[in-house]
This record gives C-alpha cells, sequence and structure tokens, in this order.
C-alpha cells in the first residue's frame, strides 16, 4: 500500500479544496475549463459521474506521478437535474421548486493514480428535505450571494443551513465531495493517506479555535 500526502483536484471547487485539506493533504488546483452542460439523455447522477469524468480526462495529460482527483455534484428533483443557477432568478426558482419536499444529491467523484496507472469512479447519494421556506427566507438567502456557484442552488454550509430541514446520507456529499467513501475507496488503487497526514488534520482541527481566538 503506497501512501501519499498531496493531491491533483481538478477543479476549482474551495470547498472540495477545504475538504481534502481537512484529511491533512496538499492540494494543487488545476481548474479544467469542462462546461457542465445539461444531457437530457443522463439521469443526475449519471450526469454527475459524466461531468466527473470529464474533468478527469481534461488534466490526465498533465497528472505525471501525482494522485488526482476530480469530483461533481448535482442536485435531483424527481429525476431532473439541477446544475448551477445561471443568475439570482433561477436561483430563487430553484429554491422555490425545493422548499418543503426532499430531494437528493448526487456528488460523484473520479481518482487518478499518475504512479501506479489506476483509476476509479464512484458516486455517492444523499437524501435532503428542505423546510418550507417563505418566500422572504429564499428572496434574503439569494441577496446573499452564496447560492450563485452552488447545484441547486444552495450549499448545506454557511447561511444555507438554515434552508436545511434533515438529511438522510452523507453530510460531506451535499457539500460537494464525501471524505468517508473517497478514503475507504484508495486501498483499490493501492494508495492510503499517509500517518502524518492524519496527525496534521488533528493539529489543524485543535489549532484552529485557538488561532480565532487570539483574533
Amino acid at each position: 500500500m503506497r501512501e501519499f500526502r498531496a493531491v491533483l483536484l481538478a477543479s476549482a471547487s474551495p470547498r472540495r479544496r477545504e475538504l481534502l485539506m481537512s484529511l491533512g493533504l496538499r492540494v494543487l488546483v488545476m481548474p479544467t475549463g469542462v462546461a457542465e452542460n445539461d444531457h437530457p439523455e443522463l439521469s443526475p447522477s449519471q450526469l454527475a459521474a459524466f461531468h466527473a469524468a470529464a474533468k478527469a480526462e481534461a488534466i490526465a495529460s498533465r497528472i505525471g506521478r501525482n494522485v488526482m482527483v476530480a469530483a461533481d455534484t448535482v442536485v435531483d428533483v424527481d429525476g431532473r437535474a439541477l446544475g448551477k443557477p445561471s443568475g439570482p432568478r433561477e436561483a430563487s426558482e430553484m429554491l422555490r421548486t425545493l422548499r418543503g419536499r426532499e430531494h437528493l444529491v448526487h456528488t460523484a467523484f473520479v481518482v487518478v493514480d499518475g504512479t501506479g496507472g489506476g483509476r476509479l469512479a464512484c458516486t455517492s447519494t444523499t437524501r435532503v428535505r428542505f423546510a418550507d421556506l417563505s418566500s422572504d427566507d429564499i428572496d434574503a438567502y439569494v441577496a446573499s450571494g452564496e447560492p450563485l456557484d452552488k447545484a441547486g442552488g444552495y450549499g448545506i454550509q454557511g447561511r444555507g443551513a438554515l434552508l436545511v430541514d434533515s438529511i438522510d446520507g452523507d453530510f460531506y456529499t451535499v457539500m460537494g465531495f464525501p471524505l468517508g467513501m473517497f478514503v475507504r475507496s484508495l486501498p483499490k488503487l493501492g494508495l492510503r493517506l499517509a500517518h502524518d497526514a492524519h496527525a496534521v488534520a488533528a493539529e489543524r482541527v485543535v489549532a484552529e479555535p485557538v488561532a480565532r481566538a487570539s483574533q
């Protein structure tokens, strides 16, 4: 089993970068420029997997001997895929569709081992129930600007936490990257996180409140 301490992230998502860093990994961001277009012939979970694979392929020739991760998240309402809203109006429409009901969130990821040549793809799905939001609640959230770069027009972290009534499944899938599934999948490629990477992550968790308190 080969240990690693760094990954290339085929995504510009600051949330995915932060989540991978929370494992103690060094993260090099390599945006792909891949357009997340609609594909009506694909189910929402298939669409997430398609986009993740496209991002992986876009930088496959540049990963060298590194470990690379690509991912995509799609919100699924009765089989209809909701990606990132084009602007405030569409974000508001999405949130009105989601309020007071359940939907699914699919996050797919691809891991490529540049040294061993292995590749794997996984998809995690979580069920989310929204609170019965008022129009004022939705307008205030849209006005915050938070929904505009997020699938389905919301993020479960930050102010978006106020929109969610409950979840059934993995929280990090909704946030944009299923950390547990990622780590558990690594042995299939003969990989594991470096032991000292776990130690670095633990130190950050302990030190962060102290740092904030001193500000």
